[in-house]
């Protein structure tokens, strides 16, 4: 049976992958595959790496958002979102410090590319900008010009510690546990409606800041949003006053290891996994709610990584079965001794237990709270 399975999908995956290369043809003889649109994506890396990504698509003119856009019109955008036109085998080059890198695309318009800095660099700032352009696409009438700059974010040495936050039902509402809900609040919203917890940009700003007031302690932001939604999440985060970090997002590509296994919890861990790995003296603070496994993977994260995670703060959706879970998970943690799992109502019980532990001033506790009561005044 298990077998019979994964026959079955191989052969969507083939046959997915035919019709993508049938349409691109085809869209091709007719001169549809253009304008071309170079999209990079925030990233990681430390003094000696630097991971760059980014993908070649097909521009559909996605506008940025305005307060007053119409529904229909967050609708269409997000349509153009999904309705991506990929471009294979795209010739990519990238320059650091005038030195020039090539990478070719794969079949759904992806580059992935570590580059390694040949001078040290300068660590004045934690965001290193590097200058990518499009010098070669298989389309018809190809014309060269297109750039954009991928940012890589590289944590100073001073740097405190990191925090590693979920966006849905974390950051934002979502409702992720009401698929109608959560479908209605994705598709019709755009980065001006889509509407924050209360609380949540004072309180990372604080963590940004630390205790050494250099607020340089680095934001990773790792959710199972698809790579589609990249600009409308950096868009919120920007125009919520909410540290920019690297947005790691989920690949549902035609890939049959992603295929089988792209799931939630697998997506997560190895995101965060990999985090923890590239900042070995690095510690970090979780952050995520009871709406999904977040409790689990970040307990798994613990276990692996003994001594690594400084505090977990989980927010309660309000779901019985879940802050059960969430609960159970706490408990054993506690008595363990590992770390402490906090589940909070608000933003503000978890900017009092920051506090407390000396990871931010006790003085911005104050301002927090002020916002989160907005939150508790609209659910009443």
């Amino acid at each position: 049976m298990k077998n019979l399975k994964k026959q079955a999908t191989k052969a969507i995956l083939k046959g997915e992958e035919k019709l993508d290369l049938l349409t691109f043809q085809l869209k091709n003889k007719l001169g549809l595959n253009k304008p071309l649109h170079l999209v990079t994506y925030r990233s990681y890396g430390t003094p000696e790496r630097l991971y760059v990504k980014g993908r070649v698509l097909v521009d559909k003119g996605i506008a940025k958002s305005e307060q007053n856009d119409t529904t229909w019109e967050n609708l269409l955008n997000m349509y153009r979102r999904f309705e991506t036109d990929e471009i294979p085998n795209a010739r990519v080059q990238l320059c650091l410090q005038d030195r020039l890198y090539e990478i070719t695309t794969d079949v759904e318009g992806y580059f992935v590319l570590n580059l390694r800095p040949e001078e040290a660099l300068q660590l004045d700032d934690i965001w290193h900008p590097i200058e990518v352009e499009l010098i070669d696409a298989p389309v018809k009438d190809f014309a060269p010009g297109v750039t954009e700059k991928a940012h890589v974010l590289v944590p100073p040495p001073d740097a405190e510690y990191g925090i590693i936050s979920d966006i849905d039902d974390t950051i934002v509402r979502t409702d992720a546990t009401n698929l109608l809900q959560t479908g209605r609040n994705v598709l019709l919203n755009n980065a001006h409606t889509r509407i924050p917890f209360h609380g949540v940009s004072q309180f990372y700003r604080s963590l940004q800041l630390g205790r050494n007031g250099k607020r340089n302690n680095p934001f990773f932001y790792v959710s199972s949003s698809p790579w589609n939604s990249y600009d409308l999440l950096y868009h919120f985060l920007e125009l919520n006053d909410i540290p920019q970090g690297p947005l790691l997002l989920r690949d549902f590509g035609i890939d049959e290891k992603k295929f089988l296994k792209s799931d939630h919890m697998s997506h997560k861990y190895k995101e965060i996994e990999n985090i923890l790995i590239t900042y070995p003296t690095l510690n970090f603070i979780l952050i995520g709610d009871s709406g999904q496994a977040d409790a689990a993977i970040y307990r798994k994260v613990v276990e692996n990584h003994p001594g690594r995670v400084m505090a977990i703060y989980i927010r309660d959706v309000n779901i019985e079965k879940r802050t059960k879970a969430v609960t159970t998970i706490a408990d054993e943690l506690r008595q363990e001794g590992e770390v402490e799992m906090v589940l909070v109502k608000n933003t503000a019980a978890a900017a009092a237990h920051a506090a407390d532990c000396g990871f931010i001033f006790t003085e911005h506790v104050q301002e927090v709270e002020k916002e989160a009561e907005l939150d508790e005044e609209g659910d009443v």
